[in-house]
């Protein structure tokens, strides 16, 4: 059974990051390059993902320190490849560079700063930019809700224009569709209400997304918007608000209108509905895995998988294109 016709069949916690875990098990392990990871929650972290025969990581870091945290907490590294790098910066910089040597598929935080790590990949000349604009995706596990949610963008775009959210929500279709979770993903823009007013702008570029996509500057999914949270997600507040549409009341990519938005409702559903937070950072030459110390292991599992079941996916495109 494929991870979209059993996306639907429970909503017990963990029970969808159990089907992308699985999926992940069933394809080659990525080469995946592990910037400055010198704590014990990231190592285990790769340590774990490592073992299931999802990632095959190569370390980038400071040796003795990496070294010494994984002896300290009794992570066997012996069989990872370590490559010495003074500090975390420089393990960034480093990481990049072994991408563009085609040494990795993807890319996956340590102990260091998110902005440290994006700012080498964002870097003009040396960076791993491509034409679309780069942004984050949290994979949320909610038990009380059907489906698997994507909400974006909570961690990298802080008050995105019209264009930056075409990318941002290309980004997530693209993402939805080729990790196998579906096709047609239901694409909800959120607001503060479901009605177009001057007053709020963003009810007026959720509007405008919409006939982008009417016009096929955005493919792959169905758009709706304006869309408060409870007509995006719950068929009841729809019915009552009077909203007929694909979308309304069953999203399952929430596009919200800046970054403190998203981040307080990724935030909120993972400390108020138990739900866990996978996450990835897409629109660079390889997907990222972005991890938090507060992560569960599940869901650093579930991370890992999700990246490199887009890698695959990746890979498989140019393997046909080349063909």
């Amino acid at each position: 059974m494929s991870i979209a016709s059993r996306e639907t069949a429970e909503a017990k916690p963990g029970a969808k990051y159990d089907r992308l875990i699985a999926a992940a098990k069933t394809i080659p392990a990525a080469a995946t390059i592990v910037v400055h990871p010198c704590d014990e929650s990231s190592l285990r972290g790769v340590a774990d993902a490592a073992q299931a025969g999802i990632i095959k990581p190569t370390l980038v870091g400071p040796s003795a320190k990496i070294k010494a945290a994984a002896f300290k907490h009794g992570i066997d590294i012996s069989g990872f490849e370590l490559i010495d790098a003074p500090h975390s910066e420089a393990a960034a910089a480093k990481a990049v560079e072994l991408v563009h040597a085609a040494k990795g598929e993807m890319l996956m935080k340590g102990s260091l700063h998110t902005d440290e790590l994006m700012r080498s990949v964002t870097a003009k000349t040396t960076g791993l930019r491509t034409e679309r604009r780069i942004s984050h995706v949290f994979i949320m596990d909610v038990p009380t809700y059907s489906e698997t949610v994507f909400i974006t963008d909570a961690a990298i775009n802080i008050f995105p224009d019209l264009d930056v959210k075409r990318d941002i929500i290309q980004n997530a279709i693209d993402l939805y569709i080729q990790i196998g979770i579906g096709t047609s993903p239901r694409v909800a823009i959120l607001s503060a209400v479901e009605t177009i007013t001057s007053k709020i702008p963003s009810t007026i570029e959720a509007a405008a997304l919409c006939k982008m996509a009417d016009r096929g500057q955005i493919t792959g999914g169905l758009l709706d918007g304006p869309l408060a949270f409870d007509n995006a997600v719950d068929p009841e507040a729809a019915r009552i608000k009077g909203i007929k549409s694909e979308v309304a009341g069953r999203g399952q990519i929430l596009v919200v209108p800046d970054l403190e938005a998203g981040n307080m409702l990724a935030k909120n559903l993972a400390y108020f509905a138990k739900a866990d937070s996978a996450g990835i950072v897409l629109g660079a030459r390889v997907p990222i895995v972005l991890t938090s110390r507060a992560d569960s292991p599940r869901a650093r599992m579930a991370s890992c998988a999700v990246a490199t079941l887009y890698a695959d996916a990746r890979r498989r495109r140019a393997q046909t294109i080349a063909a």
